[in-house]
């Protein structure tokens, strides 16, 4: 429906399919409770089970099968889902918001404090959590899944039954991901959209009627009337047709990234989650085990305990949950390896994050005053680049699995380097629309060097990483 069409008009296709999410509801509330065996069993038992040997498959030992269905498919696909459908996994199959909401429903209620609603949890939840997954070795052992992402749901249960009452206060504050899903899900070309003529002819052609119609139960706790952007939007549908004016439609792909600053957003925070977490801290933790400043850093540092005789940081290991500690798999890190590895994964998310922060700093100087705002609208450029980031460092995962079974991928390098052209022209493309919402002519074409700059930063850490080491 489009923002003057009558309430009466027939719902187009798409809108239908949001009408069927909350008509349906009971079969989306299966899929959840489904989703969630699977990801239990799938977190739980490998952690029980002896390591693999160097033999196993993906068909042939639930561990490597569980790693491969974790981050081989299921994170790097969940990313994809949200560039085209929007925060539908939040919404129909995320565990953590299915247990979280489960848990508020009979928890204790009580209103949320001011300290969880500070906006700065999801760039230091998605550092805290990036950091201890590299020193737990994450991606390889289930111990270390275990940990992170079962400490991650255990926290979303106990915060669900403790505050809010059947709402997702952990979805929409403290969850790790949120704010790189919420950045996403802003390029999605579908959303769910409040017409304001529709709902302000409901209030008035209802206003005597008795009873009123029931709010619908959002959980990530969004003010429907103001319902425009997918950030927080979780997409489960209840909402759909809610006075005859919430309607899933279409939108130009990354309109809302486009569009002038409006209603507080963007922020200085999303700004920092961007370029020092998403397209810096990430960019290290993928880029550290093929590195060899991180080889160059470790030997200085080694060099220089040994002059002085401080030989405990070389012989010093820590419990395998805390620190990778599997001598059977000859793979235990030192106190010296977790301190080079923290060392080297927040230095490049500081130089990274820093070097793209001036260069749009730049960018923002030369289309006129000084403005924060624009700054921080200036860094949405960015974010197709940053997202196919993350994927591929992801599908790095895949491929090696892939590989140990014996499926050669030739092709991986090639499509790396398509994808990589195609986001830097997708991120080109946002800032020079951006750029032409604040100057035009000579001055618009003058302030695209930082971001172009700035694009060709990120392109060059991701070539030293798959080409130049």
């Amino acid at each position: 429906m489009t923002s003057g069409q009558p309430a009466t008009a027939r719902p187009s296709r798409l809108a239908a399919i949001g009408d069927g999410l909350r008509r349906h509801r009971r079969w989306v509330q299966r899929i959840q409770w489904t989703v969630v065996v699977v990801y239990a069993v799938l977190l739980i038992v490998p952690a029980c089970l002896p390591l693999p040997d160097h033999q196993a498959q993906i068909l042939s030992h639930l561990t490597v099968f569980a790693a491969f269905v974790f981050w081989g498919l299921w994170w790097p696909f969940v990313l994809v889902s949200m560039v085209l459908l929007g925060r539908v996994w939040c919404g129909v199959f995320c565990p953590e918001g299915t247990l979280t909401e489960a848990a508020s429903r009979v928890g204790l209620g009580r209103p949320i404090p001011a300290w969880i609603r500070w906006p700065g949890w999801p760039f230091v939840a998605f550092l805290g959590t990036t950091l201890y997954g590299q020193m737990a070795s994450v991606y390889q052992y289930p111990l270390g899944a275990l940990v992170v992402l079962g400490g991650s749901t255990l926290a979303a249960i106990l915060v669900g039954l403790v505050y809010g009452k059947g709402k997702r206060v952990w979805c929409r504050y403290l969850c790790p991901v949120r704010g790189v899903f919420g950045l996403l899900a802003k390029l999605a070309p579908v959303h769910f959209h409040t017409d304001q003529a529709a709902w302000v002819r409901f209030n008035r052609e209802t206003r005597h009627q008795r009873p009123r119609t029931p709010a619908p139960d959002c959980g990530p706790l969004i003010p429907l009337k103001q319902l425009d952007s997918t950030s927080d939007c979780h997409m489960c549908g209840r909402c759909s047709d809610y006075k005859s004016s919430i309607r899933l439609r279409l939108r130009a792909p990354a309109s809302e990234v486009i569009r002038p600053p409006r209603d507080g957003q963007p922020t200085g925070w999303e700004f920092v989650l961007l370029l020092y977490g998403v397209l810096g801290v990430a960019v290290g933790s993928f880029q550290w085990t093929v590195s060899p400043w991180f080889v160059a850093l470790k030997q200085t540092i080694a060099t220089w305990l040994v002059s002085w005789d401080w030989l405990w940081p070389l012989t010093t290991t820590l419990p395998a949950w805390v620190l990778t500690n599997y001598p059977a798999q000859n793979d235990v890190f030192n106190l010296l390896d977790g301190v080079t590895l923290l060392l080297y994964i927040t230095a490049t998310g500081a130089v990274l994050g820093s070097v793209l922060a001036v260069l749009l700093a730049l960018a923002n100087r030369l289309l006129g005053r000084w403005s924060w705002s624009r700054l921080w609208h200036l860094g949405y450029c960015l974010i197709p680049l940053a997202g196919l980031g993350v994927f591929l460092g992801l599908t790095g995962i895949t491929v090696t699995l892939l590989g140990n079974d014996g499926i050669r991928l030739g092709w991986v390098n090639e499509a790396r380097a398509t994808l990589l052209v195609l986001g830097a022209c997708a991120s080109a493309v946002l800032a020079w629309k951006i750029a032409g919402g604040y100057a035009s002519g000579g001055r618009r074409m003058v302030a695209m060097a930082g971001p172009l700059l700035a694009i060709l930063s990120i392109l060059t850490a991701w070539w030293l990483m798959f080409w130049g080491w």
